[in-house]
């Protein structure tokens, strides 16, 4: 169970992992059933990740009160289970696994829709095709749909029904069914004249297979990459044996899972460990790569006495920690923790969505009850419209197409006339093109961003997009490569070449895995390599190796004052500026002076300064947060055109979040694992196609292409894809408006005005159809979007 305290008030809070949830209904319905509960303060849940964040009340009796809210939400049938810290990973439930499981949906999606697109083409006047023009077809294919592919949908839909707490498989369920039946009215009472409208349901379960099939896989992906996080902390720990007093190859120690070490024990960590716990140094002294957990983009020297954190890598040199915080109480853990808590809050807007989906479906049987009931009481006071009635209903029917019965013309009972109005009610209110407003301008939104290397992860996430106005970066291997590369090389003495220079190093360096070292490797891969021997490596400090018969040191200054090699006072005025500049430099020594300085840095992107004009022609405000010194991030800011005053530097991964959270309307863009808590505090969380499977799982955009030129891009999409969602709901909601009072006779006793089933479901058609065509207009708008950006610095793209 994971419990953490909020400050100042001690909430406990605990994490469930809920499955079933297909809609934004059943969001809503296993927030109430929590909410219902006497020791729940409130209650939050993530249909993506399958999480259920619940803040219990001050005094709660966390061991029984956490598996009893697991047990209720079960009950209700969203079968539920108590999330451990050991396993904190956000679910996808019910998701396919074999390339089979995702392939037969999209095939039994695309033959409906194939079907009943065909089916609605024949009702709107086209050609008759044989076989398919036929009512038997229709028949045929709508019981296979329902018996098959949405058995599954109309069962539930039904048992939430019965529970009351209707989700959108009911209301699928109560439009399909509605369609289904009146069909199979007409089918056995050919005399009523009523028209088959089979090809309904059919078309109603291909897009829903269609849309699920889609997000199943989104969560897949969301599920698999989370467990990097969790997959830094070693499974095993050695522990000493002995209070150790000095460092040695003969320390005893034993091999034991990392969740059993205390605070207090002493544990030995060898070069290429990833640190186990956090600690102190007790003995030794090494170089530790931190850039996963703080940003600092060079490894940090680490002595006795120096504080280590849990999954950091250590680099260079043996060392004995004393264990300080272990299990939860880490920093990684900390940062697992905030990471999902921030995955299962919501933004309020998707509070209200889930709510009304909530409500639809009691409304549109309430309005069709209503109808029926009016008609059937109080419709033989209308005899004007039950005589137009009679006239109307005389048409061509599906039947009459098929050769299967004569066209008729029979009296229209008020009870006749109240069954016919309740089922255009239930046939014109289903959701189908409510349900596709969204969806569908996602669906194609995505498609076109996946294509220009842009993948967004939902609608939630487009909505927050194009709300944007404050872009935060992080610094290393965001806007800058993440990679040190030598920068300058400066010969101190007139027979020194910056060539010659670098040879030197390089020799020294040779087979040091230090970052600096491998630079320095890769500035001297087209140089001859100097042959070396008798090579010292001095962890933080530098190398010493004989080349040519001479001593050659490489490292920094207390380095070469080991060596008895003084500096020049004209050097320390270099060296100052190559930190102001943020540079970390490399001095040359060969013999007993020194002969140069190197020079290396974490270079910009070719497209960083590009990318940072544009976001600021958007009018968006731009910040830099970064782990790493106060003097490197302020070069970068002079880099890239930001005044100091945008960038912050030296933070921890909590500090982060924290400025993220008082931003207005932020989007973080990051590409590590000490991202992970400002990337899913954020509104918007954006990765970096090179990212860590940690950033990218809490991110709601991912660059795949890893060029930063995407963002911009990437919010034009997000603004085009909401107006475009925008104009599908309004005209959803419009014809919803519309379409419900005029099928429910409102009209037919002052202008004559109604709708058949017949009807009716030819307009649920033509809106489903004005949705998708309005939506596949998206690529039009969004490339007009993309391509109007101004083009500015083309030639730092990649």
């Amino acid at each position: 169970m994971t419990l953490t305290s909020h400050s100042p008030s001690p909430k406990p809070t605990a994490v469930l992992t809920v499955s079933g949830m297909k809609c934004g209904g059943c969001v809503a319905a296993v927030e109430n059933r929590l909410k219902r509960q006497p020791t729940v303060a409130d209650a939050n849940v993530n249909l993506a990740t399958g999480l259920a964040v619940v803040d219990l009340l001050p005094g709660t009796d966390v061991q029984a009160t956490v598996p009893a809210l697991a047990a209720a939400l079960t009950g209700a049938g969203f079968p539920s289970e108590v999330q451990t810290s050991a396993d904190l990973t956000p679910i996808a439930p019910e998701t396919p696994a074999t390339a089979s499981d995702w392939w037969r949906p999209l095939v039994i999606a695309g033959v409906l829709l194939l079907i009943s697109t065909l089916g609605h083409l024949d009702r709107l006047g086209g050609p008759p095709i044989p076989l398919i023009s036929r009512v038997e077809f229709h028949f045929a294919v709508a019981t296979l749909a329902l018996l098959f592919p949405g058995r599954e949908i109309l069962l539930e839909g039904f048992r939430s029904l019965l529970r009351g707490i209707p989700t959108m498989n009911s209301l699928i369920g109560l439009g399909t069914g509605a369609a289904y039946l009146a069909s199979v009215v007409a089918l056995v009472h050919p005399s009523w004249d009523w028209a088959c409208f089979f090809d309904e349901p059919a078309m109603l379960l291909g897009f829903v297979l269609l849309g699920r099939t889609i997000e199943a896989r989104v969560r897949v992906r969301s599920r698999e990459s989370f467990t990097a996080l969790l997959a830094l902390k070693p499974a095993l720990a050695r522990r000493l044996t002995q209070e150790p007093t000095e460092l040695g190859e003969a320390l005893p120690t034993e091999s034991i899972p990392v969740g059993t070490v205390q605070v207090g024990q002493a544990l030995l960590v060898l070069p290429g460990d990833r640190l186990p716990v956090d600690g102190v140094v007790v003995l030794g002294q090494t170089t530790v790569d931190e850039a996963m957990l703080t940003g600092e983009s060079q490894p940090v020297i680490k002595q006795p006495g120096d504080r280590l954190l849990a999954g950091t890598l250590n680099q260079s040199g043996a060392i004995v920690i004393r264990a300080q915080r272990v299990g939860r109480d880490t920093e990684l853990a900390r940062i697992v923790q905030l990471v999902a808590e921030a995955q299962g809050r919501k933004a309020p807007i998707q509070r209200l969505a889930d709510r009304v989906a909530g409500y639809f479906c009691w409304g549109v049987m309430a309005i069709a009850g209503f109808t029926f009931g009016f008609w059937a009481l109080w419709g033989d006071r209308f005899p004007a419209v039950l005589q137009a009635a009679a006239q109307t209903t005389t048409h061509v029917n599906h039947l009459a197409m098929a050769g299967m019965a004569p066209m008729v013309s029979e009296p229209v009972t008020p009870g006749q006339l109240a069954l016919k109005l309740a089922i255009s009610v239930l046939v014109v209110a289903c959701p189908c093109a409510l349900g596709l407003a969204t969806p569908t301008a996602i669906l194609v939104g995505s498609s076109w961003g996946a294509e220009q290397g842009i993948l967004i992860r939902g609608g939630d996430v487009l909505e927050r997009l194009q709300q944007v106005a404050t872009v935060v970066f992080d610094k290393t291997g965001t806007l800058t490569t993440g990679r040190p590369v030598l920068v300058d090389r400066q010969p101190l003495v007139a027979e020194m070449t910056g060539d010659r220079l670098v040879q030197l190093a390089a020799a020294v360096e040779r087979g040091t895995r230090h970052p600096l070292a491998q630079a320095i490797a890769q500035a001297a891969a087209a140089l001859p390599a100097l042959p070396a021997q008798d090579f010292v490596t001095e962890p933080g400090l530098g190398a010493k190796a004989q080349v040519a018969d001479r001593p050659v040191w490489v490292g920094n200054r207390a380095w070469l004052a080991q060596g008895g090699i003084p500096l020049p006072e004209s050097v320390e005025s270099i060296l100052q500026q190559t930190a102001q500049a943020g540079k970390t430099p490399i001095l040359v020594a060969e013999g007993d002076r020194l002969v140069g300085l190197l020079s290396a840095a974490d270079e910009l992107r070719p497209d960083a300064i590009a990318t940072v004009q544009r976001l600021q022609q958007l009018g968006l405000d731009i910040r830099v947060l970064t782990g790493d010194r106060v003097e490197v991030a302020n070069a970068l800011a002079d880099q890239v055109g930001l005044p100091r005053s945008a960038v912050v530097a030296e933070l921890r991964p909590d500090q982060k979040a924290q400025i993220i959270s008082q931003l207005p309307h932020p989007a973080m863009v990051g590409d590590g694992i000490n991202d992970a808590p400002a990337l899913a505090t954020a509104p918007v969380g954006i990765a970096l196609g090179s990212a860590t499977d940690a950033a990218l799982e809490t991110a709601g955009v991912i660059l795949t292409r890893d060029r930063l030129l995407d963002l911009p891009s990437a919010i034009m999409l997000g603004r085009a894809t909401f107006r475009k969602i925008r104009q599908n709901l309004l005209w959803a909601i419009a014809y919803n408006a519309i379409g419900i009072p005029l099928a429910a006779g409102l009209w037919l006793p002052s202008v004559g005005l109604g709708l058949s089933p017949a009807t009716a479901a030819a307009l649920m058609a033509f809106s489903s159809v004005s949705v998708v065509s309005n939506s596949l207009l998206l690529r039009v708008s969004a490339r007009s979007a993309v391509s109007a950006l101004p083009e500015q610095n083309q030639t730092c793209q990649n």
